[in-house]
């Protein structure tokens, strides 16, 4: 693993913002406050930007994601086919809401715009497996799986 220092010695210009961001979470998982106020006395860059461009930015996270990261899709297709009573279903079972991680660290529920399995909606990628055509009976038994 790399140190923050490590990564920020490769950035010089406040141009970098993005892309030293993407490598600072891609390396440690999310954008600590820590790593941000490194970011900020390195570019020279006043840390309400650097903290303005990490939230503006879904794909960028500010706190760490659980163990299994859960997307529901919510494209068109999935929409149409119910993807909102998919994301409940999760909801009811995990006990948590978009965004957010368990108690334990476990998931993490992270509702995207579209995971590209149109065919098979409403689907949604645990990790890197996607499962797809769910009920939310399904979306129960795949869980307990993961358990």
């Amino acid at each position: 693993m790399k140190t923050i220092d490590e990564i920020l010695a490769g950035y010089h210009d406040r141009s970098d913002l993005i892309d030293l961001l993407s490598e600072v979470q891609e390396e440690y998982g999310y954008l600590s406050e820590e790593n941000m106020r490194k970011v900020e006395q390195v570019l020279g860059i006043p840390l309400v930007e650097v903290y303005g461009v990490a939230t503006f930015y879904a794909s960028f996270k500010l706190k760490p994601s659980g163990q299994h990261l859960i997307r529901v899709c919510k494209g068109t297709a999935c929409h149409v086919k119910k993807a909102g009573a998919i994301e409940g279903a999760i909801e009811d079972i995990l006990g948590i809401k978009d965004r957010e991680t368990t108690d334990d660290g476990r998931f993490t529920l992270d509702c995207v715009n579209c995971i590209g399995a149109c065919a098979k909606a409403p689907n949604i990628m645990i990790d890197d497996q996607v499962y797809g055509e769910l009920t939310k009976e399904k979306v129960e038994k795949i869980i307990k799986e993961f358990k």
